[in-house]
């Protein structure tokens, strides 16, 4: 079985080739500004599950309009996209699998951000935190539980009360229906990432993509 991957890099690091005529019809009818920013990341999102799956990317079967989560075709494994500001985060797995971005130094009302939509032994952990550990906390615990939330395709707000994150261990736990899921988080170049499913910790982490090989298997 094929090891989950995920990449980093910028939107305006490649061009957008490789798109179905669908997906250029879907972007034609959106605001220049988000058409630009729909055909570069789905572009990057069949240039990496090309490479997972050993095809062209103009074959991918990657159904993904404007404002859904992208998925594949059943057989050809999962998907998962965020951006945030000019970067964009990608996920494919074999298995079910949800990821998250956003800057490291993005400015936030954390206290009360955490006292509203947190479990309440979540938020009791974080008042020991000094402003800019509690700043931190809050925003990595927020990108977690975004990306348990595509993990599950379900919507953050009827989601994120019910995800409570344990600082001390780790620990990403859904309260209502008893999941645990695997996850990992990180730093890179000044973004915080994360991503929640099966054999999340097995990820092979790239800021541009590999080169192309000769004979993809």
């Amino acid at each position: 079985m094929a090891l989950p991957q995920l990449w980093l890099r910028s939107l305006e690091s490649g061009s957008a080739c490789g798109l179905s005529a669908q997906e250029l019809a879907w972007g034609r009818d959106l605001r220049p500004a988000l058409r630009h920013r729909y055909w570069q990341s789905r572009s990057a999102l069949r240039q990496l599950a090309a490479h997972c799956l050993g095809c062209s990317p103009v074959a991918v079967p990657l159904v993904s309009p404007p404002g859904s989560p992208p998925r594949l075709e059943r057989g050809a494994g999962f998907v998962s996209l965020s951006h945030s500001g000019s970067m964009l985060l990608m996920a494919w797995s074999p298995r079910p699998i949800g990821c998250d971005l956003e800057a490291a130094d993005r400015s936030l009302a954390a206290a009360a951000l955490a006292r509203r939509h947190f479990p309440p032994q979540e938020w009791q952990e974080l008042q020991q935190l000094a402003p800019g550990a509690l700043r931190l906390a809050v925003l990595r615990s927020w990108v977690l539980k975004e990306a348990a939330v595509k993990w599950r395709q379900r919507t953050l707000a009827g989601e994120l009360g019910h995800w409570h994150y344990h600082h001390a261990s780790g620990r990403l736990r859904h309260r209502r229906d008893d999941l645990v899921p695997s996850c990992c988080q990180g730093l890179r170049a000044g973004w915080i990432w994360a991503v929640v499913g099966a054999a999340s910790a097995c990820f092979t982490a790239w800021e541009d993509p590999p080169k192309k090989r000769d004979n993809p298997r």
